[in-house]
């Protein structure tokens, strides 16, 4: 079979073989309905958030022990999912549970503030709730299906190229649901309504790949291998059944505690250097300051997304295949380790916000680029019952702990030990020093797994 021009036009990010276009193309398209639908419904959850009020707590405090709240409630959820996963495979799960969303959220657009109900109490925190297990629960799985269609030589030449329509549809949602809102079209009242549009385009999606995958009937020696054979077990079970699982969660929780160090420290940096120009300016009214402050940490943050996903759809586009073409698995997972490492270093050693702006830059498109394929492929060698119950577990329940990890961490570090910024980018050299280990650990299991499927 000769490749065809779309096959031709796609080697441009990748290698891609003859009759492998049109499906990638599917999946490419299927994770940037999926982000898209994503950042239509993520804007939401901080205006509803903010007018949620807990006595006695900030709305900071009320927002960060929420994110622990979330790494609680996946543990029935995943339960709930590897009792399904045992049922269905395939396009009949990711239906079935895409359904279930939409149908959540159909029950949140009737109880938002404003529209039916003036303010449902605590609504607003269970709807934070929802969204940050929505968020990470969807894209673990799509990858995870991902991981069961293709073979672990075809997902390192492909998964790369699907990487990039997830950095694509996150950027697209997020520009589409300020032009609907802004222009006037839709209020943000009906973003979820809109969601729920791309979510049932990707189940179709979804199907056809299906469909597609079975016609063209991968050859035995070629399937995906299963040599973790799981059947029947819960998702939990066989995380800490295996070295290779468990130092999979190992990097992806000490990644989310990180990198939402990080996050915490920056927005902190970025509020003492606007109080600091408020005071040069001559602003001293408590409502003027207010609205200068607000509105220089939009305009600040503005420029730092745009920034971050410009060099994340590049890394990924040129960058991602190529690294992991020519370097292999081992190398692409180092990578994020390694940029944290320096970035933080750098932190550290100069604490001021230029610095520490450029080089979580450096380390969040890293992270959304080059690391989000390393974390895929890592799932290439396992049997398609570690991909539907061991993926989503990690990518979910581990994510969240870290956020969790990380309010606690603020909580301790501000309140108890009263630990500077610099401090608090030195605690963060020494996890990401443990990350790298773990890292080893993980491309030293993942080797012999390999070995043992050739």
């Amino acid at each position: 079979m000769k490749p065809s021009p779309l096959d031709r036009l796609l080697c441009i990010f990748t290698e891609v073989r003859a009759g492998e276009g049109a499906t990638a193309l599917l999946m490419f398209s299927n994770v940037f309905l999926i982000l898209c639908a994503y950042y239509f419904i993520k804007p939401l959850r901080e205006g509803w958030i903010a007018v949620s009020d807990v006595a006695g707590l900030s709305k900071m405090e009320v927002k960060a022990y929420s994110s622990f709240g979330q790494s609680l409630l996946f543990f029935p959820v995943i339960m709930l999912y590897g009792r399904l996963s045992d049922r269905w495979r395939g396009s009949a799960l990711i239906t079935r549970s895409t359904l279930f969303c939409v149908a959540i959220m159909l029950i949140f657009w009737a109880i938002q503030p404003g529209l039916f109900i003036e303010n449902l109490p605590y609504s607003g925190i269970v709807f934070y709730l929802w969204v940050g297990m929505f968020g990470v629960f969807m894209v673990a799985q799509f990858w995870a299906f991902a991981a069961d269609l293709h073979t672990r030589e075809g997902g390192h030449r492909l998964f790369p190229l699907i990487a990039i329509g997830a950095t694509a549809g996150a950027a697209c949602g997020s520009w589409l649901t300020g032009i609907l809102v802004d222009s006037g079209l839709f209020g943000p009242k009906w973003l979820l309504m809109v969601a729920i549009i791309p979510l049932l385009a990707s189940i179709g999606l979804s199907k056809i790949v299906d469909q597609r995958k079975r016609q063209q009937a991968v050859p035995a020696e070629e399937a995906p291998s299963a040599q973790l054979d799981d059947t029947g077990r819960s998702a939990i079970s066989i995380v800490f059944a295996s070295r290779f699982l468990i130092a999979t969660a190992v990097i992806t929780l000490l990644l989310s505690w990180v990198n939402t160090n990080g996050e915490n420290l920056l927005f902190r940096v970025v509020q003492v250097s606007l109080q600091g120009d408020a005071v040069q300016a001559g602003i001293s009214e408590p409502e003027s300051l207010l609205l200068f402050i607000r509105d220089g940490t939009t305009a600040f943050y503005g420029d730092f997304f745009f920034l971050v996903n410009i060099f994340a759809f590049l890394l990924q586009a040129f960058v991602a295949s190529r690294l992991l073409k020519f370097g292999g698995f081992g190398l692409i997972l180092l990578t994020m380790p390694v940029v944290a490492l320096i970035s933080y270093t750098a932190m550290a050693f100069i604490p001021i916000l230029a610095i520490i702006k450029m080089m979580k830059i450096a380390e969040n498109a890293t992270d959304y680029s080059l690391n989000n394929t390393a974390r895929h492929v890592l799932w290439l060698p396992v049997s398609a019952e570690t991909k539907y119950k061991g993926k989503p577990t990690i990518d979910s329940l581990c994510v969240r702990l870290g956020d969790g990890i990380a309010a606690l961490t603020v909580l301790i570090g501000v309140q108890v030990l009263a630990l500077s910024t610099q401090s608090f980018f030195i605690l963060n050299v020494g996890l990401v020093l443990i990350w790298i280990i773990s890292a080893l650990v993980v491309i030293r299991e993942h080797q012999r797994l390999v070995e043992r499927q050739g």
